[in-house]
């Protein structure tokens, strides 16, 4: 009995409120393979889909390649902040905010990566079904989808990283080996002649819009890379892990999609596997690319709530938001809130910009020691947030913000910028540790 509840917390520990410890860290291929599963998903494809029927060939490439790579370097700032420390998004807002306002931050973070699990799972069943009726032929009740879902991603987010490390292992390598073999059927059939010269077929896309939408794709993404990176061995490991995944990665997922939007006029690459004898492949990455993905959502979402609710354990936090958002997925509650959603997404930009600024200016105080004797309220930093904010709704466009002026086209980015700048500039003065 002693040895199985042993197991058991070996099993669960995830250390969410406090540092992952020195001998837990990994080197750079694990962080890869966990950062790449996050990214490639369906609407990572369907990005790539809509770059390549908007764009030309070498706009489409070289917007991807842009917006990759800037998408890396803001991912791996963030991440350094998590391997240095070793603590969660939501533990090191503490550093910045105060002990009390990291509170708000959390809860701003929590609820809107719970939400968008909701509104994924919803995704993730609707597209099955599609699937499974039009390659199968079978009718399924699509609750039954959702619910099946939701299982699959409360398990492995209940467990932690390591379950998350353990299904990247599997899920990437098939992933990649599906999105190329299906380019290669389908590209081999024409030359690279003829896809420069394929017309464009739908909305035209800018070539900064491209980078734009590219970059705020994973805006949120990279503003919660510490949930990942405090198991990095080193800044190195995590420098590394952030090119091969956020761009490198990346990038091959767009560009492989782009090639096949041009080939094939179409922008949905699970059907583009069905269409060339792929059923049960479209099925496979329709499964583990909302697998991986969403599991992202409701694992950080769960280390979030943690740092508010910290007597309740991770795992049980994780079953019942599991639990209650696939509940709401299945009842469809998320379509009235997507605006609501799209709000609190805003909020959570600048919260980066705020904490990776704080730390670079001040990181001999960035230890778990400190925490304790952290002030409850850091308003400076607060008053940073509700600034950064502001800008973002008012650079958003309706029914989101306000749409009053532009600055770089990515409302996310507005966000993070203006805390990082105006965080920079407080963080000299800003006194928030008793005694300093």
């Amino acid at each position: 009995m002693e040895v199985s509840e042993i197991e058991k917390t070996n099993l669960l520990e995830d250390y969410e409120i406090e540092p992952v410890p020195q001998e837990k860290r990994q080197s750079w291929v694990k962080l890869s393979l966990v950062w790449t599963a996050g990214i490639i998903a369906l609407s990572a494809t369907a990005l790539g889909g809509a770059l390549g029927s908007g764009m030309s060939l070498e706009q489409a490439i070289i917007s991807a390649g842009i917006g990759a790579f800037i998408l890396s370097l803001l991912n791996a700032f963030s991440g350094f902040v998590g391997d240095r420390t070793g603590l969660s998004t939501a533990m090191v807002s503490t550093f910045a905010l105060g002990r009390y306002g990291s509170f708000l931050v959390s809860l701003v973070i929590a609820i809107s990566l719970f939400g968008w699990f909701g509104v994924q799972l919803d995704l993730f069943g609707s597209s099955l079904y599609a699937v499974i009726n039009s390659v199968f032929g079978i009718e399924i009740n699509k609750v039954w989808l959702v619910i099946l879902g939701g299982i699959l991603m409360t398990v492995t987010s209940m467990i932690g990283y390591k379950a998350l490390e353990k299904l990247s292992l599997f899920a990437v390598p098939l992933l990649a080996f599906l999105l190329i073999g299906s380019a290669f059927i389908v590209l081999k059939n024409y030359n690279l002649t003829e896809l420069i010269n394929a017309p464009i077929t739908g909305e035209t896309i800018s070539f900064g819009s491209g980078i734009s939408i590219i970059i705020g794709s994973l805006a949120i993404g990279i503003i919660i890379a510490p949930d990942f990176s405090r198991y990095s061995k080193s800044s190195s490991d995590t420098l590394i892990a952030s090119l091969l995944s956020y761009f490198l990665g990346y990038l091959i997922v767009l560009v492989l999609a782009v090639f096949l939007a041009k080939a094939t006029s179409q922008t949905d690459v699970v059907q583009i596997m069905i269409s060339i004898g792929w059923g049960t492949g479209g099925m496979l990455v329709l499964i583990l690319a909302q697998w991986t993905t969403n599991n992202t959502n409701l694992y950080s979402s769960s280390l979030a709530f943690s740092v508010v609710f910290k007597n309740i354990p991770k795992y049980i936090i994780t079953i019942f938001a599991g639990i209650v958002g696939t509940l709401f997925a299945i009842t469809g509650i998320y379509e009235n809130f997507i605006t609501f959603l799209n709000v609190l997404s805003i909020m959570i930009p600048p919260v980066g910009g705020i904490y990776v600024a704080d730390f670079f200016m001040r990181h001999s105080k960035y230890h778990y020691s400190y925490i304790p004797h952290i002030i409850k309220f850091n308003y400076y930093s607060i008053i940073i947030w509700l600034v950064a904010v502001l800008v973002a709704l008012s650079t958003s466009p309706a029914p989101v913000g306000f749409d009053i002026f532009k600055l770089t086209t990515i409302p996310a980015l507005d966000a993070y910028l203006i805390g990082l700048i105006l965080q920079l500039i407080v963080s000299k003065f800003n006194i928030d540790v008793k005694g300093r």
